[in-house]
């Protein structure tokens, strides 16, 4: 870790230590000796587990997976901020270089009512996934690949469905707001799928099951703060929130409309 072209860094840590979702919990201190500054910040906890284990002590538990900013996996506050102190940026992307030698960080969990910690940095995230599988989905047959320009679509619809599904899952925008809201990230899937001609199916069906598992699911309510996508890793736009209202709206109307004409 610390062979790299850079300077070497000493820091001081403050990590949240948690053996369960039943335990109070608490911080740490531990020292981070001679990292380099061109490690990743999963580099450096990997280091600090080494130096853990080999003195028997528990190693720090946190998620990770590609470790290329695209898995949505890692994700925790560092000084208070989503990721850390870089915009745009996934804890695994994130170079120890924009720290500076003998600074303190403070690394704590997601903090959620949905998310609740199962161990140390560790949160169980499978909440987002129960979102999804309420309907985030669309209806196709299976068989051979469509030909690439088979369905139309307007390039500015593409190019905001694209941007829309960039989001990673991680839930940084739920730590983030204030109220621990899932509005963007829900609002990101649902804009994905109404932009495309594939979604149109389960268009209504989908951002009313969403809605209401979102809800259920503990999340908070959304106040437009902007919270949410400022720290958002991939900058998913607040726009996507004002076009799940709108879903939501013209859903809720044809549902209400539906419901009315079956007691007629």
């Amino acid at each position: 870790m610390g062979s790299g072209t850079g300077k070497n860094l000493n820091l001081k840590l403050k990590v949240w230590r948690q053996k369960s979702s039943k335990d109070q919990g608490h911080f740490e201190e531990l020292d981070a000796d001679q990292v380099s500054e061109d490690a990743s910040f999963l580099e450096m906890l990997d280091q600090v587990n080494e130096k853990l284990v080999l003195q028997g002590k528990e190693p720090i538990v946190f998620d990770h997976d590609c470790r290329e900013g695209i898995c949505g996996s890692c994700g925790f506050m560092i000084n208070g901020a989503a990721h850390g102190p870089m915009t745009e940026t996934t804890v695994c992307q994130l170079h120890m270089r924009n720290f500076k030698d003998g600074e303190t960080l403070v690394i704590e969990p997601w903090r959620a009512k949905a998310f609740p910690v199962m161990r140390d940095l560790m949160v169980d995230r499978s909440a987002f996934d129960r979102v999804i599988s309420s309907g985030g989905y669309i209806s196709v047959d299976t068989g051979n690949a469509p030909d690439a320009n088979g369905l139309p679509i307007p390039k500015p619809d593409a190019d905001e469905a694209f941007s829309s599904a960039t989001c990673i899952g991680c839930g940084a925008c739920v730590a983030s707001c204030k109220n621990a809201s899932a509005m963007l990230f829900v609002a990101a899937k649902v804009s994905h799928f109404a932009l495309l001609p594939q979604g149109q199916v389960e268009r209504n069906e989908r951002v009313l099951n969403m809605v209401t598992q979102m809800d259920e699911e503990g999340f908070g309510s959304c106040t437009n703060t902007g919270a949410c996508s400022a720290s958002c890793p991939k900058g998913i736009s607040l726009s996507n929130i004002a076009r799940l209202n709108r879903e939501l709206f013209v859903a809720s109307l044809d549902q209400k409309k539906a419901a009315e004409g079956d007691g007629v």
